[in-house]
């Protein structure tokens, strides 16, 4: 009891950190604060997001082993929370969190667990069927409760997501690249209905 707690202590002991950017790759960044310059493991999602100036803030997890302590970066405290909910999960670890952020957006990741889509979590590499239901097991009532998400609106948006990239494919349109874009009108109108999503999307690919 006393280990796990002074992990706890000491995961949130650097809980973000502001400098400048001295490096930066798809998974790890180096900053430069005040001379002392930190090396963050991030994911493909917080790349994306970084800033091309070189003053940025990234809000940290530590993660504490016997033999490491590896410090990760994150763009916002949304997908740091999302990373601790995972590695909350027996059977992910903060290797495994990270890919699963690289591989899909925080919404994309609060949708599926929410709508209990084991198919989606079980398609991030090193995620077999019995993790993936566990990972829905463990978070979904979490992910409802610390996002205010609906349960009935989650499940709406699939169903209209899925018949408007049907359409969308229907009229030539790649599906991959359609996702992408109604993935985005989702974000800004969670309520969106079928012929919203084909019209929005129609402007935008």
């Amino acid at each position: 009891m006393h280990n796990k707690k002074e992990s706890i202590n000491k995961a949130d002991m650097i809980t973000q950190i502001k400098g400048r950017l001295v490096e930066k790759n798809p998974t790890y960044v180096v900053i430069d604060c005040n001379g002392v310059g930190y090396l963050l493991h991030i994911s493909l999602q917080t790349f994306s997001a970084l800033p091309d100036h070189e003053a940025i803030t990234l809000f940290t997890h530590l993660s504490v082993k016997e033999d490491a302590h590896t410090l990760y970066g994150f763009i916002d405290k949304t997908e740091r929370e999302i990373f601790r909910l995972l590695i909350s999960v027996s059977g992910v670890g903060p290797s495994i969190a990270r890919t699963m952020l690289s591989s899909m957006t925080t919404d994309e990741i609060q949708q599926a667990i929410a709508s209990e889509n084991t198919a989606v979590i079980q398609g991030v590499k090193g995620i077999g069927a019995k993790t993936a239901q566990r990972v829905i097991i463990d978070l979904k009532d979490k992910i409802l409760k610390t996002f205010d998400m609906d349960v009935i609106s989650v499940g709406q948006n699939n169903t209209n997501k899925e018949e408007a990239l049907s359409a969308l494919e229907v009229l030539g349109f790649n599906r991959k690249q359609s996702d992408k874009v109604v993935n985005t009108i989702l974000k800004e109108h969670r309520d969106a209905t079928v012929e919203f999503l084909i019209k929005k999307a129609l402007k935008s690919l």
